[in-house]
């Protein structure tokens, strides 16, 4: 686990803030939060507006720029941009810039401000509880303190909605996908698993068009997904192990 995500799960109580406490923080372009990173982790929405910024397929941007991975309790396939070299660079930063910088991953848009929801999840019906954002304050290691803001101030100045119709649809997805694909390990082949889990990276985060509306493209891959996955053989495989 990256040492970043590592240190959110232990200390999570502490670095907590609400909605309208104030925090400090000011940007000054040193490009430090964009250096020994592995865990600038994308969504389907990232995808699809980095790919439009930068004028490239959904594919082309996640070969040249991305790697996907299976989570290691979610199960799921997760996408985060590759860095290169011995500082472990985003590709996406030119000359201490970010090159996709109207169209930068949530998680770069909200730094320092980290957000995660509540989930309560069984085998047969997990939901998401829309009410229960955490938002979290991390200490950025650059930057300075002169300016102060709230959480509501700082996501509104990026365009980021407190009651986020993707977020919370996101959330739901990866939590139903992840309960299926957990289930599904204890009895299919590894071949099967392998087929799953490449037809919903495609589906999700690369099958859209770039001239039409993310959201509706969105949840009509969702449903599609989890159509699917929902119809995954609950009996053993007797090509367990992939023989």
């Amino acid at each position: 686990m990256d040492h970043r995500l590592k240190d959110i799960a232990e200390n999570l109580d502490r670095m907590t803030i609400g909605v309208d406490e104030p925090f400090k923080f000011n940007c000054d372009m040193c490009g430090k939060c964009c250096i020994h990173r592995e865990d600038i982790l994308l969504n389907a929405k990232d995808i699809y507006h980095m790919a439009k910024e930068l004028q490239m397929e959904p594919a082309e941007m996640f070969q040249k720029y991305c790697e996907t991975y299976i989570g290691g309790s979610s199960r799921i396939p997760i996408v985060r941009i590759k860095p290169r070299g011995p500082i472990m660079r985003c590709p996406l930063m030119k000359e201490r810039k970010c090159s996709v910088h109207k169209a930068k991953p949530t998680v770069c848009a909200m730094f320092p401000i980290g957000r995660c929801i509540k989930m309560e999840a069984d085998d047969k019906n997990p939901a998401v509880s829309t009410n229960e954002i955490t938002y979290i304050f991390t200490d950025p290691g650059c930057g300075d303190g002169s300016k102060t803001h709230t959480v509501r101030e700082w996501l509104g100045e990026f365009g980021i909605p407190l009651e986020d119709e993707f977020f919370f649809a996101w959330n739901h997805l990866i939590a139903e996908l992840g309960s299926i694909f957990r289930a599904g390990e204890q009895v299919l082949s590894e071949r099967t698993m392998s087929a799953a889990w490449q037809l919903t990276f495609v589906k999700i985060y690369l099958d859209y068009d770039l001239g039409k509306d993310f959201m509706q493209q969105f949840q009509a891959n969702a449903e599609e997904v989890l159509d699917i996955m929902r119809r995954m053989p609950a009996k053993k495989d007797k090509k367990k192990g992939g023989k």
